[in-house]
Parts: structure tokens; C-alpha cells; sequence
């Protein structure tokens, strides 16, 4: 296919089948064909040739699809998870030769200088602190606030025990990024420097930090070997400070930069220094100046200590770990490579301030399930699996254990308490839990696109993963009786402070809750700490459970319930308050109310609880981020309480003409079905039916009847029109004699002679204080009969051509619209935020002049998309981010190459969705200029895909439509935290050849203001009803497109229609003159050339005149690109 060939991308195609073939005595071990093995080591150690893509970080931050979605098959015989398996291996895996080659020399120069260093005599901490200082100008990184002169043991200086490099660098496991990559350098302190007790009261990081910086003296002291020193928090823990060597860009030997990497050099001890059973998580290490030695004096644990104590002692046991392992299983190595490239693109990594879980963490895990776990001590993963296997079990891992409450002891662990193993903040295991349940729900699905959602898109952008944001600003000081004992600790403390406060307040409203807070970045050798501002913020994360999150009253422990009465009251303060309900029932309750407020529920709670067990300040400086997409809809707040709640009066009046319409007597037929065929009538509309009329005349609401089969309906076309009209006359004769006060009219569409197949007529209701409905008669022969006119042979191409346009037609008022109206209303229904969702991006559509080319029904499949699809984010709990999500698919859908396939509430079954597929592929072939068919947008109702894009939107306004999706994400980008939503929906109209400013007086915005009837029900004035279907904007519009459609693309907002944009088309500017061109030309001169005919371009000028007159009081003003 020429048109849309293959392309090179960045990787993305489904994960096929990740299923373990069968469980063996427990549900992570399996039976496993030795091919599955064969097919991941093919990528073992090595990379595909011919891949000159860029490393996955700087992927697109969502998904975007291959060429198109992929047959179902078996994942690991996937030839197409070949090629994406090994595309991806060679995107992240450093060339580590090149690598070692460039950077070996400064590696061997920094060994050098550490064995070098002169010894230091020991001398008193205090002592030793200052001469350093004095002496070097370098600056020791205490944990703390440093020694006091009151410290009596001492410190000093010798040579390491070892130097290794180590990491991910070695094990051959690290994966590419954006930021240089960074080679281990480990150096173990020698024994002799410690005492029995350094394990107490930060004795041991002293000692560490001053051996630290007189590292960093050296390195930096040295003038033939020049490198750039900084300090560093390793893994952002102050207890942990590390050197960070970058290259200074002189050209010389030392210069590394070619390398793209930097180096950091981290401490360890020997395992003996640090006795285990002296710093298991339960133990006391941090004492007061009148405890004693023993364990049991002061019952406060300090488990980070203490972990960060292990942690030092411990890495060489884990280098042999994972050196071990590495070397006893195969699909180790790219397991580690696959799960570090999973967790990294969701933001996961080593550092406290992303989770604490990262490559090192999750290597290690792996390692200790391939020996251990499993029952009976045997090994939870087998040996023999294949990366991609171990991958997915690692996940299955995550999902069915929750380690907070049941810890996993291996070897000699199961000595101790599994109780005190247990922590009562599982911040980051909720939070990868969930991820890993989200992956794996994915890999377990039929959905063909797995590949990109799992590995290749960006999950960790705050504005498109989380649903509500909160900004709470913490001061970074220390107060004279905290008991953190430095910066990041007190963040850290903060952030678990408020987890917990919040889990607790908020409850089921919410499925997830992660506080997060910038790492520190690496600083000078000459302070001892980094400089901070006076406040650092929080950042909270929060997954809305729509459902429970509006919920007015919440209801608490019943008042027998003395304890948890007491707990209830204690963490609501006066706003708990006991309460008698109707069942009966005297329980703790609260009550919440959005009435005279200008923030939700929600965060009124959010708000609350920081108030109340948090900060006050912090409280009232707190900033909800970018929550101003609730207010752009027209009845903004009550679009996030009750979004249904809107369109009720709509519902309820169709529920009850439906109802009327069935009792009726006197017709010739019984009614089969009456069905809403409107946007209004499934919760998508843009304005509710409360605001029907304020807008200009009010518009009816489209519903179809379909009367019982009987053979007594005629065999032609035209005399099944006539019979429509009779049955609509009957029909309104009868309505309006069962309801007084209804007014039933007769209209006439399509009467064109070319029309002549389509539907001539419908019946517009409008009944008293209700709203308007536009009825239309749906009678099966039709299409029987449209189908035997396209079969006929004898007639001539036009006539069969006029045919097949009269069925799709047919189809898509009498049967696909019904069908899709009742979809959408089910999946409103089940998705709280779906419906303010499609309205918003309906409005955006509107505001850019697009909604005249995108049918309501394609705008709703693109919603829709991002709920019944959301991989690889949870379905949205928010406006903000179901719309920012979808802008961001239709930015990154590469529509000439791939079709939208949407589930609208039931799975596409493979086969099917491969038939889809095979359609569109011929569709492409079939037209390839795509002038035809340029969004190909399919369904679980619709398979053909082009029932809503069929002839519109032209590849023109496709294209204009995917650019400015892209211009808002990168607005999004660019503005971040600050952005104003306001700005998405701002539309120049520069962009225009000419634009046709619209009289407000045709737009029936009267001063005087339709006043209500009802409390939920504005409708207009008695004489105002009698324009009720008046639509002179639209009528304009679309005499225009007639006319000048071949010459003049059109542009205007449907919603507001106060302006008619256009496009001059470019294949009429120029062209060699001929009888019967179609539209108004003018000569431009002659052709190149002896014999060169008569050159002719648009007549713009004389065209713009004939809008004019045709518009004529209608239009204020023509604004011409250049003039007026």
C-alpha cells in the first residue's frame, strides 16, 4: 500500500498472550515450552541491527500505534513481538563497549586517586570537623545538623578495603535515558575505622561523611586530571551522601563527555561492622543522651535507620546475588532490562522521592523469588522461564501480595516476628500495586495493542495520570523540637504525615493517594548541604473514585461503638455530629455541601483534613492544580455532582412521549419502538436541556418510531415517503387531541430531485413546558428496497451510486444512530465524568470550528476511547483528565495509518477487531488520497468504521483537527502546572482566507432572558415556540457548502454560530480554462508555452460578494485575510 506503507516508529504493538501456560502448586510456577525460552534469548545479549530510533525516554508521553494493530496470536511466537522485543532492547541498551571505552581511563585515574590518599591519624569528630574545613575547603555532608563538641570517639582516614564498579553498568542491566547515564563506583571503608557501637546515634554516617569528603578533597585537589565534584543524596536519602563525578569539557584525557555518562562513588562496608542483629527494622539505633545501651530502654523504633544501616553492609551480598543469578538464568538479564524500562516509565525508580523502587530494587526481588519464596522454601519463579515470563510473574507477584501486612521472609529470616516486619504507611507498595494491576489486567486482555501501553508510553505526567492534584507548600527548616533531623527527612516525614490523614478522611471517595516531592539536586563539595528555598511543595496525586466522590453525608461508627465513636470524633473535630437516619440507625456521620462553595467536595475534605491534622498555613497556601476545566462547561459545577442530573428533564419528557405515544388509538399500525436518536437524548450534548432556548430558537430532539411490519405498505420508494407523511399527520392529529396544549407540524427535508431515495419527512412535537423532539418514521422495506436498486444491473452507475449513498444514509438515521444513542446512555451511566467529558470536548471542537465537520457520534467514539480503553492509566476519575487524555490520543493517532477501533461497553472479540483491520486496510487501497474515507473510526456497533466519517471530515479539517490536538498538548507541556484551560480553547482566526461575522440579532440573543417555569426546566415563552426548529446559521451554512463547497472549505462554530470561517481550495487557485469548471473563475493569463490556452483562478472577490447577498441581514461583517 503505497499511501499508507509501514513506517518506522518507536515501539509500539501488543504484548501478546503474557499468560504462564499452567500453574504448578502455586499460581506463579508453570509448565513452559522450551521455544518461549528459544524466542526471548535471541535478545539476550545482544541488540537488532538496523534500529536508529532513540531511546525510550524521549517517547511520546502517551501511546502511539504501530502501523496497525496486530492479529491476536500467541505472544511468544509473535513475529511482530520479535521485532518489538528487539527494537526496544536495542533503543535502551547502552553500547557498553563504547561506553567502557570511553570512560575506562577516567575509572582507572579516580581508583588511582582514592589509593593514593594519605592516611589521617584518628582525632575527635569535632576536632577533626573543623581542621578538615580549615585545611582543605571542602565541606563534610552530615546527615544532621553535625558534630557537637560534646562527641567524643573518633574518625580518621585509611586506605579502601576494595574498589569496584558495580550497578547495572556491570550486570549489563542499566537502560538509556535522557539524563547521562551513571556508572557505580563502590569503594568499601576499611573495618578498622569502626567500633562495636557505630551503629548508634548516626556514629557510623559520620564516620562516613568524613571519609566522604576526604574522597572529595582529593579528586578535587588533583590538578592533572581535572573532573567536575559534587555531592549527591544517594537514593535521596541524607543519610547517603555520595560524590558525583561529571566530565569537564576540555578536550584533554580526562574529558569523558563523548560517554554521556557521569560516575558516582558510593561507600559500603564490610558486613561484619554492622552487627544484623543490632539493626533489624524493630530495634532502637537512635537514643536519647540518658539511654542506655540495651534494646529494650527506648521503645521507639527507627526501621529507616536502621534499613539504611543494612543497605551499607550489605552490597556485597547483593552483588553476588545478582552476579549469581545472572549466570543460572538466562531471561535474568532482559527481565530486569524490561521491568527497569516498565518502572521507569511510570516514574518508579531508586530514589526515595520516586517511590524507592527502581531497577536495583526490582533486580534484586527477581533474584530472591528465583531462589526462594516459593512453597517449601523452593523458588517462587523457575530458572528456566524466559524474560518475558519472568516479567509478568514479577507483576503477578506485586498484584496478589501485599507485603505490608505479609511480609515475604527468604532463608533465615523466618526466625522472626512477621509482625514486626509490617508498616503501617504503604505508600509506594499501594502505588506500584496498583500499576502492576493495571499492566497486568492489560497483558491478560484480548485487546491487540498491548506493547506501547506496557513499555513505550509515558504514565508519570502528573496532569494526564492523576485525576486531582494538590499543591501543599511545607517549610524545609527545622523546628527546635522536631524530631527529623535534616530537609528531606522532614519532607519525607511530611509526606507520610499526610497519607495517612488523607487515606483516612477521604476514604472510598478515592482509589489511590500518592505524595511525591522533588529530589534535591546534586551540590557543591563546599557546603555541607544543598540550598533550599524556605518552603518545598508536595505534590499529592490523587484517583478519584467518581462514584462515592460527590457523596453529600458520610456515614461513621455507630454511638455504641464508644472507641470508634471516640477515634471519629477526635479526627473530625466539630464537623462530626450524630445522626438518626431513616433506616433507623443513630450513627457518627458528617455532612458536606457544594452550595455556596466554590471548591467540590472533594477538595473541601482534602482542605479540611490538611487544616486540621496538618498545617493551617500550609492549609491556606495549598493550590489544587489545574482544576479549572470544571468551570468551562455551561452549568459548570453541577456538571461534576450530578452530570446526569442535567439532562433528566430531556430524559424524563422523551420517557413519557414515548409512553404517550404507545397508548395512542386510532393508528393504523401498533408501535414496535420508539428510540432517541440525539445527542441530547445520551447525556452529550452540549448544552442541557435546562438551557434549551437561551441560546437562540430552541432545537428539537431527533427520536425514530418504527410501526409493526404489514404487508399492506407499498413497494416504492416514493409512495413509502407519501405513506410516512400520512402516518406523521395521523400521528400528530392524535397527539395533539391526547395532550392539550402540544403542537404537532409537519416538515418536509430532502426534497432536492437527487433526494428523491432519501427519508421526505418528519413530525416536530412540542409539547407544553416541555422540550421540543423532531419524530421520524423508520420502516424496514426501505432498505430492502435500496438494497434491490444497488443489485440492479440495468441501471447506470450514477443511479446505483445514488443507491448505495441512500443506504448508508438509511442506516445511519434508522439503525446505527438509535443503536449508538443507547450506548452512549448506558456507558453515561456507568462513567460518572464520560458524559461532562464528551460535552468538554465537544465544546473544544466547537470553539476551533470544527464541529460542522466532526459528527457528534465520532466526537463521542474518541471519548469514549480513552474510558473503555485507558490503558496504561486506569479509566479517568475527572473532566481534566479524560479530556487532556483524549486531545493527547488524537495528537498522537496517526489516522492515515491506523483505524479507531472503540469498545462501546462489550469486548471486540479478535477476530473481529482483525476483520476491522482488513477493512481498513482495503479502504486504503481502495482510496488512497484518501478523499473519500480519512478517519476511520470503528466500533463494537459498528464495524464498517465509516458511518460517521464517510465523506467528513475531509483529510483537510482530519489534519487540522490532529495539529491543533497537538498545539494543546504542547501547550500542556509548555505550561504545566500553570496552566490556564481557558487557553485550549482559544481559536485564531488568522488562520482563515475570510472570516463572516454573524448579526447577534439572527442568533436570538435577545436582552430579555427566557424566566423559568419549572425549578429544573427553562422554556421559552409561548410565541417564541413557534421558531422552534428555526436554525437560519446552519440553513446559511449549508446553501453555502452547496454551492461553493468545491472551491470553499467552511468553518463555524455550531454551538455559538457566531462566525462562518473559510478556506479557499488550493486546486482551484490556477488551472487551465475549460467549459464547465463548477465554480466562479476569472482569467489569470496564459499558459507556458507557444500554444499555452487561457489560464482562469477563483473568482474570490465575486464569491465573497455572493455570500453577501446571499447572507445579506444576516451578516455583520466579512473580514478578508490582508483587508476587509
Amino acid at each position: 500500500m503505497s499511501a499508507h506503507g509501514p513506517k518506522r516508529r518507536k515501539l509500539d504493538h501488543s504484548l501478546h498472550n503474557l499468560d504462564i501456560d499452567k500453574e504448578v502448586e502455586s499460581q506463579y510456577e508453570s509448565s513452559l515450552s522450551s521455544s518461549d525460552s528459544e524466542l526471548d534469548t535471541k535478545f539476550e545479549n545482544g541488540s537488532t541491527k538496523g534500529v536508529t530510533s532513540q531511546n525510550v525516554a524521549k517517547l511520546p508521553k502517551l501511546s502511539r500505534s504501530w502501523s496497525k494493530p496486530m492479529p491476536t496470536k500467541d505472544m511468544y511466537t509473535s513475529d511482530m513481538f520479535q521485532i518489538q522485543l528487539g527494537e526496544l532492547l536495542a533503543e535502551v541498551r547502552p553500547n557498553y563497549e563504547k561506553v567502557t571505552k570511553r570512560v575506562e581511563k577516567t575509572l582507572r585515574r579516580l581508583k588511582q586517586v582514592i589509593d593514593y590518599i594519605p592516611a589521617r591519624d584518628p582525632q575527635p569528630i569535632y576536632e577533626a570537623a573543623e581542621s578538615f574545613q580549615n585545611d582543605t575547603g571542602v565541606a563534610i555532608a552530615w546527615p544532621d545538623s553535625g558534630p557537637t563538641p560534646d562527641l567524643k570517639y573518633s574518625v580518621a582516614f585509611a586506605k579502601p578495603e576494595d574498589i569496584n564498579v558495580v550497578g547495572g553498568f556491570v550486570l549489563k542491566t542499566s537502560v538509556k535515558n535522557e539524563e547521562p547515564m551513571v556508572i557505580d563506583m563502590a569503594v568499601t571503608m576499611p573495618a578498622s575505622l569502626f567500633q562495636e557501637k557505630d551503629y548508634l546515634n548516626y556514629r557510623y554516617f559520620h564516620k562516613r561523611a568524613y571519609y566522604l569528603a576526604c574522597i572529595a578533597s582529593a579528586i578535587d585537589a588533583t590538578t592533572d586530571y581535572k573532573v567536575h565534584v559534587q555531592y549527591q543524596y544517594q537514593n535521596d536519602s541524607p543519610l547517603q551522601p555520595v560524590l558525583l563525578i561529571s566530565p569537564v569539557s576540555n578536550g584533554g584525557e580526562d574529558d569523558f563527555l563523548n560517554s554521556k555518562c557521569s560516575i558516582r562513588i558510593i561507600l559500603a562496608v564490610n558486613s561484619a561492622v554492622l552487627e544484623i542483629e543490632k539493626t533489624l527494622p524493630w530495634k532502637s539505633c537512635i537514643r536519647s543522651k540518658s539511654s542506655d545501651d540495651s534494646s529494650t530502654s527506648l521503645p521507639v523504633s527507627s526501621p529507616v535507620y536502621n534499613a539504611t544501616l543494612r543497605a551499607e553492609s550489605s552490597l556485597a551480598s547483593y552483588l553476588k546475588l545478582l552476579h549469581g543469578t545472572k549466570a543460572k538464568a538466562d531471561g535474568f538479564t532482559t527481565a530486569c532490562v524490561l521491568g527497569t524500562v516498565w518502572l521507569r516509565q511510570r516514574g518508579f525508580g531508586t530514589g526515595l522521592c520516586k517511590g524507592g523502587f527502581g531497577g536495583f530494587e526490582l533486580k534484586s526481588t527477581i533474584a530472591l523469588l528465583l531462589q526462594g519464596g516459593g512453597p517449601k522454601g523452593r523458588p517462587l519463579l523457575s530458572g528456566g522461564y524466559s524474560s518475558s515470563q519472568i516479567f509478568k510473574a514479577f507483576l503477578q507477584f506485586l498484584t496478589s501480595s501485599d507485603l505490608t501486612k505479609t511480609p515475604l521472609i527468604l532463608g533465615g529470616g523466618n526466625a522472626y516476628d512477621q509482625k514486626a516486619f509490617k508498616t503501617n504507611t504503604p505508600i509506594l507498595f499501594d502505588t506500584l500495586r496498583h500499576e502492576a494491576r493495571n499492566t497486568l489486567e492489560l497483558l491478560n486482555s484480548t485487546l491487540p495493542e498491548k506493547f506501547a501501553s506496557t513499555f513505550i508510553s509515558k504514565v508519570d505526567d502528573t496532569l494526564y495520570e492523576y485525576d486531582t492534584v494538590i499543591q501543599i507548600p511545607v517549610a524545609t527548616s527545622l523546628k527546635p523540637k522536631d524530631h527529623t533531623v535534616n530537609a528531606m527527612d522532614r519532607l519525607l516525614h511530611h509526606c507520610t504525615k499526610l497519607y495517612t490523614a488523607l487515606s483516612t478522611g477521604l476514604g472510598d471517595r478515592v482509589r489511590q493517594i500518592y505524595p511525591k516531592t522533588l529530589a534535591f539536586a546534586p551540590w557543591t563539595i563546599k557546603l555541607s548541604s544543598p540550598e533550599l528555598a524556605e518552603t518545598q511543595d508536595i505534590e499529592i496525586g490523587i484517583l478519584v473514585n467518581p462514584s462515592e466522590a460527590g457523596r453529600a453525608v458520610d456515614r461513621g461508627p455507630p454511638a455504641e461503638d464508644k472507641k470508634a465513636a471516640a477515634a471519629f470524633q477526635k479526627f473530625w473535630g466539630e464537623k462530626a455530629e450524630l445522626r438518626r437516619f431513616q433506616d433507623g440507625s443513630i450513627l457518627e456521620s458528617l455532612t458536606w455541601t457544594e452550595k455556596g462553595q466554590s471548591r467540590s467536595i472533594l477538595q473541601q475534605i482534602m482542605l479540611y483534613v490538611v487544616n486540621r491534622h496538618f498545617d493551617v498555613e500550609a492549609a491556606n497556601a495549598s493550590q489544587f492544580i489545574a482544576d479549572d476545566f470544571d468551570h468551562l462547561l455551561p452549568e459548570n459545577r453541577a456538571s461534576i455532582t450530578a452530570p446526569l442530573a442535567l439532562f433528566q428533564p430531556s430524559m424524563e419528557a422523551f420517557e413519557a412521549l414515548a409512553k404517550q405515544i404507545r397508548e395512542l388509538e386510532g393508528l393504523p399500525l401498533q408501535i414496535r419502538q420508539v428510540s432517541a436518536s440525539c445527542a441530547d437524548l445520551c447525556y452529550s450534548s452540549i448544552i442541557s436541556s435546562t438551557q434549551k432556548g437561551t441560546h437562540g430558537p430552541e432545537q428539537p430532539m431527533d427520536i425514530t418510531v418504527q410501526f409493526e411490519g404489514s404487508n399492506r405498505w407499498p413497494e416504492d420508494m416514493t409512495a413509502i415517503q407519501m405513506t410516512k407523511v400520512a402516518f406523521s399527520l395521523k400521528l400528530g392529529e392524535l397527539l395533539e387531541e391526547a395532550i392539550p396544549g402540544l403542537i404537532a407540524r409537519l416538515g418536509l427535508e430532502n426534497q432536492n430531485p437527487s433526494q428523491n431515495l432519501l427519508n421526505a419527512s418528519f413530525l416536530d412535537i412540542v409539547p407544553p413546558n416541555q422540550p421540543a423532539f423532531r419524530l421520524r418514521i423508520h420502516h424496514e422495506l426501505e432498505l430492502s428496497l435500496l438494497s434491490r436498486r444497488l443489485q440492479d444491473k440495468s441501471l447506470d452507475v450514477h443511479s446505483r451510486e445514488a443507491a448505495a449513498s441512500a443506504i448508508a444514509a438509511h442506516k445511519r438515521t434508522f439503525v446505527h444512530l438509535p443503536a449508538h444513542t443507547q450506548a452512549i446512555t448506558t456507558l453515561c451511566t456507568r462513567f460518572p465524568v464520560l458524559s461532562p467529558s464528551i460535552r468538554l470536548l465537544k465544546h473544544w471542537c466547537a470553539s476551533h470550528l470544527l464541529l460542522g465537520h466532526l459528527s457528534d457520534p465520532l466526537i463521542e467514539l474518541l471519548a469514549v476511547h480513552t474510558f473503555t480503553t485507558p490503558y496504561p492509566y486506569n479509566p479517568p476519575g475527572s473532566i481534566r483528565t479524560a479530556f487532556l487524555r483524549t486531545l493527547a490520543f488524537i495528537a498522537h493517532w496517526d489516522w492515515r495509518a491506523e483505524p479507531l477501533i472503540v469498545s462501546l461497553g462489550t469486548t471486540i472479540p479478535p477476530a473481529e477487531s482483525d476483520a476491522i483491520t482488513t477493512r481498513f486496510d482495503a479502504w486504503r487501497q481502495i482510496d488512497p488520497a484518501l478523499n473519500r474515507v480519512a478517519l476511520f473510526a470503528a466500533s463494537s456497533l459498528d464495524p464498517s468504521g465509516i458511518v460517521w466519517t464517510e465523506r467528513s471530515p475531509s483529510k483537510l479539517v482530519a489534519a487540522r483537527f490532529a495539529s491543533l490536538a497537538q498545539a494543546a498538548c504542547a501547550l500542556v507541556k509548555a505550561q504545566g502546572w500553570a496552566l490556564d484551560a481557558r487557553a485550549l480553547f482559544v481559536s485564531s482566526l488568522a488562520d482563515y482566507d475570510f472570516v463572516v461575522h454573524i448579526h447577534p440579532k439572527v442568533l436570538g440573543r435577545a436582552e430579555k432572558k427566557a424566566k423559568p417555569v419549572f425549578k429544573n426546566l427553562a422554556v421559552q415563552e409561548e410565541g417564541d415556540r413557534a421558531l422552534v426548529g428555526y436554525d437560519p446559521v446552519q440553513w446559511f451554512v449549508e446553501e453555502l457548502e452547496r454551492v461553493y463547497g468545491a472551491s470553499v472549505v467552511f468553518f463555524y462554530n455550531k454551538s455559538v454560530k457566531d462566525v462562518v470561517a473559510g478556506l479557499w481550495s488550493p486546486h482551484v487557485e490556477a488551472r487551465a480554462w475549460k467549459v464547465g469548471l463548477g465554480y466562479s473563475s476569472m482569467p489569470k493569463g496564459k499558459g507556458d508555452g507557444e500554444g499555452g490556452g487561457a489560464v482562469v483562478g477563483l473568482n474570490k472577490t465575486g464569491i465573497l460578494n455572493d455570500i453577501a447577498r446571499l447572507g445579506a441581514d444576516m451578516i455583520a461583517r466579512i473580514e478578508v485575510k490582508g483587508g476587509r
